[in-house]
């Protein structure tokens, strides 16, 4: 299988991407949490100095715009396939911050997208399969009026050469030429990629996933990047928060 995220050319830094793209100018911002993640929703609140900026990372060559709009990705659309995994509850929360100030982000189109349990994502031709057709693991959401997405998912499996993470992807207007995009991945803690991937189907692959550390895309910042799922009665349920702020 081809590396996930393996660069073609030179990186572009993030106000050369914006520049080329003509939007404006945005940073990504977290730190402590601009919402309480306790709470059932969010609340207005002040963005404070611990904010740090959430490092942006490489979108990879399985990202497909399939315009899929719906809240479970678990199965392919077409033949109504379910993948099996560890049930996994995703709340993506997107946040406007200026003026030193939060508030909930609305209409905002989110991208989820990741690899099955045996670590092969759909709609794509790789030299280790080839699942062109087929969309499972794949969807949008528009953010609500809490800044919200959600999305019903599994636990992702692992590949060769890259820990275990899902793939996330924001835009304003992804219909219009001038809308704002962000594109970064998310991880999960080695010691709990270890519980859940040992058992079935995870474990019928063998061997066992890259640690975070050996992750070369996860050393630009993953750090900022891991979930921390609480435990539900059939699975996880993770909630992330990520702040827009006009520079």
């Amino acid at each position: 299988m081809d590396r996930d995220d393996t660069p073609i050319g030179r990186v572009l830094t993030r106000r050369e991407a914006l520049g080329v793209l003509g939007v404006s100018t945005l940073g990504l911002l977290g730190g402590r949490s601009l919402w309480d993640p306790g709470k059932l929703g969010p609340s207005r609140s002040t963005a404070d100095p611990g904010c740090v900026v959430r490092p942006e990372q490489m979108e990879g060559p399985y990202f497909v715009d399939e315009r899929l709009n719906r809240s479970d990705i678990r199965s392919d659309p077409v033949t109504g396939a379910v993948k099996e995994g560890t049930p996994l509850a995703l709340v993506l929360a997107v946040a406007d911050v200026r003026d030193g100030a939060c508030t909930p982000l609305v209409g905002a189109h989110v991208d989820v997208w990741h690899c099955d349990a045996t670590g092969v994502y759909s709609d794509v031709k790789d030299p280790g399969f080839d699942t062109r057709g087929q969309r499972f693991l794949r969807g949008y959401q528009i953010t609500d009026s809490k800044g919200e997405a959600r999305f019903q998912t599994i636990y992702p499996g692992w590949y060769e050469g890259r820990a275990v993470h899902i793939h996330f992807k924001i835009r304003t207007d992804p219909g219009a030429g001038r809308g704002t995009e962000f594109v970064s991945q998310l991880y999960f803690d080695d010691a709990l990629n270890s519980r859940v991937l040992g058992r079935m189907p995870y474990a019928a692959k063998g061997n066992a996933p890259s640690r975070n550390a050996a992750d070369e895309i996860f050393a630009d910042g993953g750090e900022q990047l891991i979930l921390l799922p609480k435990e539900t009665g059939r699975g996880y349920a993770a909630r992330f928060v990520v702040g827009l702020e006009a520079v």
